[in-house]
């Protein structure tokens, strides 16, 4: 996919800057570079910028309309809130945030029905995070041409007659490359027995990409230390991307039957595998953003640059710049340092930073690591690992 690169500048992750956090302290290492950032973004806490404001006209012009899950999910929609609440800040606009119908078990015509609020309060410009957004970003986006969208973790999409939407600005990562790390560093710790539990029931890309970029990373370590290892891998109590007691328990079970270190993929279900991991004095893996706060659990955390992103396309849209982004997807990874661990914030005893540089710089174009994105056999368990035991659980 085309990139961006007027839009997106090089994040600081390896850097040592200290990262941004889940739960939203300084917005200081999100996977983007902070030297084009506004100039006070440096300094503040996104925690002191409050969630909700008093427009004196009425009007908000900027909004943000969720999917699905929470809006302070500590990770996905957090992170892109982080954003929104950051730019509106620094640069004086209005803000708000519209959740649809039905929470969790919103649908396509609730997430219509917010974006029309959304409008109606005086957005000209609305950030939609998440893929489920298609269905209502489609038919709001075509019925009101002069609204800018900024569709996270989304693709160029098009109108009923196959034109496409130029309101719409399409920010996508390659997950499977920071999985790949997180994995890779996991088994580099010593843990030989790991888990994935992802949201969205399997049908969520980028978590997919996540998923499978993790075993990778797990295979190549296990390879180099010769050792074998197993994943238990499932997207159980997921559908929503919700904490809950079954996740808890599953989670448990399986470091009650040893597995060391879970990576938990998908928004606030991370609460149960942190509650569970330090029930049982075992280690966790974040994602999205650093959740190295969220719980003393967290070995490290597979982050990709949502708020800066969304700073970046917000900052396009008020330069007048639409034009370099409307329509055009950005598909950021290794080669924009958009995607990476929090080095600095990661609880490593073993993996350095040096062997973590190495293998980032070998994953961009032109290197020696090819992380394939590509889920489909793996899911269909028709990949097979000569060092990694994927346990697929239904």
């Amino acid at each position: 996919m085309k990139k961006v690169l007027a839009i997106f500048m090089v994040l600081a992750i390896l850097a040592g800057c200290v990262a941004l956090t889940a739960c939203g302290k300084k917005d200081n290492n999100d996977p983007t570079d902070s030297s084009d950032q506004p100039s006070k973004t440096d300094t503040v806490n996104v925690d002191d910028i409050p969630d909700t404001m008093n427009s004196t006209d009425g009007k908000y012009v900027i909004a943000m309309v969720t999917d699905v899950g929470q809006l302070k999910d500590k990770s996905f929609n957090q992170g892109t809130w982080n954003g929104v609440k950051l730019y509106a800040s620094q640069n004086s606009k209005s803000y708000k945030y519209y959740q649809p119908a039905n929470d969790s078990n919103a649908n396509d015509e609730d997430r219509y029905n917010a974006f029309v609020a959304a409008i109606t309060g005086g957005a000209e410009i609305i950030v939609t995070p998440g893929f489920l957004q298609e269905a209502a970003l489609k038919r709001v986006a075509a019925e009101y041409p002069d609204v800018k969208f900024v569709f996270i973790d989304g693709y160029p999409l098009q109108d009923a007659a196959g034109n496409d939407l130029k309101n719409i600005a399409a920010v996508a990562f390659k997950e499977e490359q920071c999985g790949y790390l997180a994995g890779y560093a996991a088994v580099v710790e010593g843990n030989t027995k790991l888990g994935f539990t992802g949201g969205g029931a399997g049908t969520n890309p980028a978590v997919n990409r996540y998923g499978y970029g993790f075993v990778q990373g797990i295979q190549d370590a296990a390879k180099a230390a010769n050792v074998k290892c197993e994943v238990n891998y499932s997207y159980l109590y997921g559908t929503n991307y919700s904490a809950s007691a079954e996740l808890q328990t599953m989670v448990s079970g399986w470091y009650s039957a040893g597995t060391e270190c879970v990576f938990a993929c998908g928004g606030s279900m991370c609460n149960s595998v942190f509650a569970a991991a330090a029930a049982e004095n075992a280690f966790s893996i974040g994602v999205d953003v650093d959740q190295a706060e969220e719980s003393t659990t967290v070995i490290t955390s597979a982050m990709k640059g949502l708020a800066a992103a969304t700073q970046k396309i917000l900052g396009a849209y008020f330069d007048g710049k639409w034009d370099t982004v409307g329509g055009v997807s950005s598909n950021l990874g290794v080669d924009d340092d958009a995607v990476g661990l929090p080095f600095e914030t990661s609880r490593f005893n073993k993996f350095t930073k040096d062997e973590y540089q190495k293998i980032f710089d070998s994953m961009k174009t032109g290197g020696s690591l090819t992380v394939k994105d590509d889920y489909t056999d793996f899911l269909a368990n028709k990949v097979e690992f000569e060092n990694v035991t994927v346990n697929f659980i239904a």
